[in-house]
């Protein structure tokens, strides 16, 4: 399965990022055979407003089935669930460490924002 983590770097020991919407990167990993790359998100970081619903669509066209990130708003919630995308919140650590708590369990799926929009 390949998922998008949201990072603050380009690898898989950079530390999570726990912005959807504002993350600097993502981080494609997939998670059978651990081959991964990293996707720029850095138009959105100063968006004044739809960094989220950017950030989701971009999230969408890259085929993942699912993103792992620390925290999502509202309007990227809906952004991702109309394109199919899992969400689970509460990833801590480096994008390794959330890919090993996606496998064990330890994140679970959201069924709805767990945060305001223009959260920073």
């Amino acid at each position: 399965m390949k998922v998008a983590v949201t990072s603050q770097g380009q690898d898989m020991s950079s530390p999570v990022d726990p912005r959807f919407g504002r993350a600097r990167f993502f981080v494609v990993v997939d998670t059978e055979s651990g081959d991964s790359s990293v996707c720029d998100n850095s138009q959105n970081l100063n968006a004044a407003q739809g960094a989220g619903i950017q950030a989701g669509r971009n999230v969408v066209e890259l085929g993942v089935a699912a993103v792992l990130t620390g925290h999502v708003g509202p309007k990227a919630f809906a952004t991702l669930q109309a394109g199919g995308i899992a969400i689970y919140t509460g990833a801590a650590g480096t994008v390794a460490d959330a890919v090993e708590q996606f496998k064990a369990g330890k994140l679970k799926p959201s069924t709805s924002a767990d945060v305001e929009g223009h959260w920073m």
